[in-house]
């Protein structure tokens, strides 16, 4: 009442627990419109002490954030604040059910989490044609292509976010991580300790950093794209470039095992081995899961040794295999934007992503690089 919102009245206990987030949401936003509006305030200034404009002096845009000032973090690299968010400036884009949820909730995958625990068999109707399954996975590839060559020393990672998004753009796609439960940005840029989920912001990429850019498309026959690739930049040192080449080998040694009648429990083993044989480690947190028309839905793919994961691979299946490979030990922890995920002993994680399809008799893997059907080290193409 005090915000000037309505009263709101719940019909019993249980209601009040199933709608709280969305509850408490509400009343944050209001809070922020609430300051926003104060007299005196600085009408310039965002409530959220977070965003900046683009053409603000650089010392405000490589301010800390308001989370950041009294936080304790685990590793050297520090956040910025952040561009306004990017708006879809091409009519022909489909966007997702979250696209202008005020939360940022997908509806969609809430009703399939609550209803449904079966993996989805695509056919050639979902998988061919304009706009289709294949064509979002192309889509996909192509704007991390274009992040991949936009990426350099003295670029900012707020510039990749840009080159992302306009590149969605260009190929009428909607970029899968804006506003998806209120992420602010189009791409995730993870560097250094950053295991995932790292926000674009105005800290420019420096000699010698790792750079993760996970990219999602959303193409306008309603299906994701998602995959990600972990660049060195510049003069990198050895454990960097261990790191990396152990988080390629562990994913490329894990679609080699998808085909019909793999258990999908088992791919956790297979990345614990190629991890611990490289003295890193598996992060057990964040795994890889089921998309196509929905950006995450089941099955689950966790990525650690001795997982419970239920399912068995089935022709048709589409899904991402992503583990998160840490020169440390496997815990993490998440910075105050609620979304940052680091080590928490502030050692280099790496990271590479696939979406894949099984087939009759493997895999295809649907985000692959032009003419690599099967995943192949070569340094030069992380090299920036």
């Amino acid at each position: 009442m005090q915000l000037g919102l309505p009263a709101v009245y719940f019909c019993s206990q249980e209601c009040f627990k199933g709608s709280y987030s969305q509850h408490k949401t509400i009343h944050t936003i209001a809070k922020q419109i609430a300051e926003a509006n104060r007299p005196g305030s600085h009408r310039k200034t965002p409530p959220d002490g977070i965003t900046c404009p683009v053409d603000s002096p650089l010392s405000l845009k490589l301010s800390l954030p308001t989370w950041a000032s009294n936080y304790s973090f685990t590793g050297d690299l520090r956040p910025t604040l952040l561009s306004p968010k990017r708006t879809i400036t091409n009519p022909k884009v489909r966007r997702p059910d979250y696209a202008d949820h005020f939360a940022g909730v997908s509806e969609s995958e809430q009703r399939d989490r609550a209803s449904n625990n079966n993996i989805r068999v695509y056919g050639p109707d979902e998988l061919e044609g304009e706009c289709n399954l294949r064509y979002a996975c192309a889509m996909g590839r192509e704007v991390l292509d274009e992040g991949g060559k936009a990426l350099k020393v003295g670029v900012t990672t707020d510039e990749i976010d840009r080159v992302v998004h306009e590149a969605a753009m260009e190929r009428d796609c909607y970029p899968s991580p804006l506003n998806y439960y209120n992420f602010p940005k189009s791409v995730c840029t993870s560097v250094n300790e950053v295991i995932c989920h790292g926000i674009p912001d105005y800290r420019e990429v420096q000699d010698g950093d790792i750079v993760n850019i996970d990219v999602t498309t959303y193409s306008r026959g309603g299906y994701h794209g998602d995959l990600n690739e972990t660049f060195c930049v510049g003069n990198v040192g050895s454990d960097g470039r261990h790191v990396v080449q152990t988080a390629f080998e562990c994913l490329q040694a894990a679609l080699a095992m998808v085909k019909p009648g793999t258990l999908y429990r088992d791919l956790g083993t297979t990345i614990h081995k190629v991890a611990a044989a490289n003295k890193c480690s598996v992060v057990r947190t964040y795994c890889g899961h089921g998309i196509g028309s929905l950006f995450h839905t089941a099955p689950n793919v966790p990525h650690y040794h001795k997982n419970k994961a239920k399912g068995v691979m089935k022709e048709g299946h589409v899904f991402t295999v992503e583990p998160m490979i840490n020169l440390g030990g496997p815990n993490d922890t998440t910075w105050g934007d609620n979304w940052t995920a680091v080590t928490t002993d502030g050692k280099w994680s790496a990271q590479f992503e696939h979406t894949v399809l099984v087939t009759k008799d493997g895999c295809e893997i649907l985000t692959a690089r032009e003419n690599e059907p099967v995943m192949t080290w070569n340094p030069d193409l992380v090299q920036r």
